[in-house]
């Protein structure tokens, strides 16, 4: 399974767990079973290979990451996206861009250019150019932000 599909399925399940409120450790042990790959395989091409024992450790580390910081993603979110309210902005596209900031500031081996370019990829896949642009505005203007406060 490729680091891209990897972060899709994090996506998939921090989306799932913004709508549930699920724990995310339970949520993770359930969404990663044979079962219910099987059952999701059909619908969607990510789920055909089931992610490798390091894969599931960075999926875990990622999704309970992100949980633990998601106030603190989400004013950045909100900081950056000028004109708009968090909650106008989809649940998904959201649950992308906490990625990309979670991974960008807390994960060492993911540049921060890499995390952008990941989610506007993946926002991509689901989304419509214009809500591309407003990711990537977003993404752009966190990481301007991001690489002052490094100088």
């Amino acid at each position: 399974m490729t680091r891209s599909n990897v972060r899709e399925l994090i996506v998939h399940l921090l989306y799932q767990l913004d709508h549930t409120g699920e724990n995310p450790a339970d949520a993770i042990d359930t969404r990663l079973t044979r079962e219910y790959y099987d059952l999701l395989s059909q619908e969607n091409d990510i789920y055909t290979e089931r992610p490798a024992k390091k894969q599931v450790d960075h999926i875990r580390m990622c999704v309970e990451g992100v949980f633990a910081h998601v106030a603190e993603l989400d004013a950045i979110i909100s900081r950056h996206a000028v004109g708009w309210k968090l909650n106008r902005i989809s649940r998904y596209i959201k649950s992308a861009m906490r990625l990309a900031i979670y991974e960008a500031l807390y994960v060492e081996d993911v540049p921060l250019g890499v995390a952008i370019n990941e989610c506007v990829n993946l926002s991509r896949k689901y989304e419509d150019e214009d809500v591309v642009s407003f990711v990537n505005g977003i993404l752009r203007s966190f990481a301007r932000e991001a690489q002052e406060q490094n100088q």
